[in-house]
């Protein structure tokens, strides 16, 4: 009787557990459906803003720029043989090695030393503070930055300081001999006397084009008397303001040209050199320079040093990529530094007793516990430098914007620009998204292995 009823017991019980585990089953059941109804809103937005998109480009890519002819593959075809494309990847292969490894170096650099110095807070701050800026904003920051004129150009103002440092520069940028007073050009921007000099005659040397600056100070010329033994002469503005002034004649009013380099040439040597007094006088030893020629070296008009061209051809790809760096080193540092603050501090002490010196222990401990951190920053920003277009369209000029070119630019130019082909634009679309799917791919896997542990 007792085990009937055990038996019934337990299948009651078994039943029971039976009845439960449906229960559970449609619980189950509800709760799929329930999220299904919340995620459908999402679905359906994505559906629309990002799967409906990239289906349309695929096909879009198809046909010609009219859209009604389809042409296949050709779109792909031309977009490789177009000399602009063909220089936008070339760019793009450049942004994606240089820009992200740099980034991600100074970030992990500036992450490291944060930690030994008493304003490290303070200093995270600034760097990550132009995070905070648009790329509209830190493009016209730079194209400023950057630009020509060393007076309003800060790289340039820099970089001319320096050079003026070190590089004394012309005494009359652009100034020139006076027509018709027997000085002739002699190549390399310099001027020669048309005839040898004798020591008794002084020589007159009249320019013209001197800049107002130039003269800010200048004495009141003085025609040079003989002198025995010399080879004397004067050299001077030859403009009277106002008017009134003889040509190739040193009247009253008119200025010196003091510190202007002299030379004595004799058989294409030079035998004598000089310089111009405050008063523009010189003197030369006869013994070597009567009988010679003097020649004014192109070194006393040569322009003032401008700077470098920052967005010319040649650098603008590299300059546009500094501005990236000033944006994204900070993101780097931020996330570096996060995982830097999970480093376990005790294996760096052992290290350091066990007699380690501190690039030892960056090189092989540091680095190598913060590499999950520093792949996530690299790929991140490989993803992120493969859609720029924002600071190459602001910061590169008209002249330069085919040197810079990018994918994400040519797709801009081939979809909107003046030679409208939304065929091969959106080819240029699809291939830039075939770009991104591999860095994404290995983000994934990354992202499954962090959940696995």
């Amino acid at each position: 009787m007792s085990d009937v009823q055990v038996s019934g017991a337990g299948g009651r019980r078994r039943r029971s557990a039976g009845g439960g585990g449906r229960g559970r089953g449609r619980v189950r059941g509800g709760r799929r459906w329930l999220a299904g109804v919340f995620l459908l809103p999402a679905l359906v937005l994505l559906g629309a803003l990002v799967g409906y998109p990239m289906v349309f480009s695929v096909v879009r890519s198809l046909f010609d720029a009219s859209g009604d002819g389809f042409v296949g593959l050709d779109n792909y075809g031309a977009m490789f043989s177009d000399e602009g494309i063909r220089t936008a990847l070339r760019n793009n292969v450049i942004w994606v090695v240089v820009a992200p490894t740099v980034s991600t170096a100074l970030g992990l650099v500036f992450a490291v030393l944060t930690e030994r110095i008493r304003w490290g807070t303070a200093f995270k701050l600034v760097v990550f503070m132009p995070m905070a800026i648009s790329m509209l904003a830190a493009g016209i920051i730079f194209r400023l930055v950057y630009d020509q004129a060393p007076e309003r150009g800060v790289a340039n103002a820099v970089w001319v300081g320096v050079h003026d440092t070190f590089a004394d520069p012309a005494p009359f940028p652009g100034a020139k001999p006076r027509p018709r007073a027997g000085l002739e050009a002699s190549g390399g921007g310099s001027f020669t006397t048309g005839s040898a000099v004798r020591a008794g005659s002084p020589v007159l040397l009249p320019l013209v084009a001197v800049q107002p600056d130039d003269l800010r100070g200048a004495r009141a010329a003085a025609a040079a008397r003989p002198q025995p033994g010399k080879v004397t002469g004067t050299a001077w503005l030859d403009f009277t303001r106002g008017g009134g002034g003889r040509p190739k004649v040193i009247d009253g009013n008119e200025k010196a040209l003091a510190g202007l380099r002299i030379e004595a040439v004799r058989g294409g040597r030079v035998v004598a050199s000089a310089t111009t007094a405050a008063d523009g006088s010189f003197a030369l030893p006869a013994g070597r320079a009567d009988g010679a020629r003097l020649r004014l070296p192109a070194a006393n008009f040569a322009e003032a040093y401008r700077g470098v061209d920052w967005l010319g051809p040649a650098l603008v790809t590299p300059a546009i990529i500094g501005s990236y760096v000033w944006m994204w080193a900070g993101f780097a540092m931020v996330l570096i530094a996060a995982g830097l603050a999970g480093v376990p501090r005790e294996l760096l002490e052992a290290a350091r007793v066990d007699g380690a010196g501190e690039w030892q222990v960056f090189r092989r401990i540091t680095v190598p516990l913060l590499a999950p951190v520093l792949v996530v920053v690299l790929v991140t920003l490989m993803i992120n430098v493969l859609k720029i277009f924002d600071l190459v369209y602001i910061i590169a000029p008209g002249s330069s914007i085919r040197s810079a070119n990018v994918l994400a630019l040519q797709l801009f130019q081939s979809s909107f620009g003046t030679d409208v082909d939304e065929g091969l634009g959106s080819a240029i679309a699809v291939f830039l998204l075939l770009l991104v799917l591999p860095v994404m791919y290995v983000n994934l896997r990354r992202l499954r292995k962090e959940r696995r542990r």
